[in-house]
């Protein structure tokens, strides 16, 4: 880990949003890409139908490529990555109180930031670090930043996963971006000979529109691009690969 940005490779990675299942179909998005429509959601198998039922839209996104990514693996450091999180979970919450309505301890339950990590938790009996973060429109760098962080404390691995969705329509006025529907997951190491750099340098240029920053990263490491650059109103982010 450097002081002036980070560095990683990817061993493993999975990809899930609605319409776009196949890695095949991620790549052809990769290179076209189009807006991503709501529709189907993740069967997620993997997961006991107990604790399945539990996780909303967002949720079993994020489970879907997590597990997938994990494949088997346990010990693993775990790090949420979700601009919005389960912000219409939240929404139905603010609703119920402002009518007066008793709130459902599973709902409230489950639109806290950390939900789906502790559902991946109790359900693998994985006991490894987990933590979920949002950082605005650089919520993707900042998650990177802490997983790299978390490889030089000494973790030989770190799983990422990043998350979001539309929001509901009462928030949608405050969208900066044609938010969408999606889940990817990263199994990061060391980096090593084809690694991913993210360096950053303060700027006042107004934040990157358009595309949701996840997916605008999900496609500069599917096409194997050599840069990306991205701002967020404060600092701009370059993501350059290593040749």
């Amino acid at each position: 880990m450097r002081t002036n940005g980070v560095s990683f490779s990817i061993s493993r990675h999975a990809e899930w949003a609605p319409g776009l299942v196949a890695p095949e179909a991620w790549e052809q998005w990769a290179q076209a890409p189009f807006t991503i429509q709501a529709g189907t959601e993740p069967g997620v198998k993997a997961m006991p139908a107990m604790l399945r039922r539990r996780a909303g839209f967002l949720g079993k996104m994020a489970l879907e490529v997590a597990y997938q990514c994990l494949d088997g693996r346990t010990d693993i450091p775990t790090v949420f990555c979700s601009r919005h999180g389960e912000a219409a979970r939240s929404l139905e919450l603010l609703g119920d109180l402002a009518r007066g309505e008793p709130l459902s301890p599973t709902a409230f339950s489950m639109s806290v930031h950390n939900a789906i990590a502790g559902l991946l938790s109790i359900a693998r009996s994985d006991r490894a670090n987990q933590l979920a973060l949002a950082a605005g429109a650089a919520s993707i760098e900042h998650a990177v930043i802490e997983a790299c962080g978390l490889m030089a404390d000494g973790a030989p691995q770190v799983l990422l996963v990043a998350c979001d969705s539309p929001l509901p329509e009462l928030l949608a006025p405050f969208q900066d971006c044609e938010e969408q529907p999606y889940a990817w997951a990263w199994l990061l190491t060391p980096a090593a000979e084809e690694a991913i750099s993210l360096s950053w340098t303060a700027s006042a240029e107004p934040p990157s529109t358009g595309m949701p920053a996840g997916l605008e990263v999900a496609r500069f490491q599917l096409r194997g691009a050599r840069r990306l650059e991205r701002c967020d109103g404060r600092l701009r982010w370059s993501w350059s690969r290593d040749a």
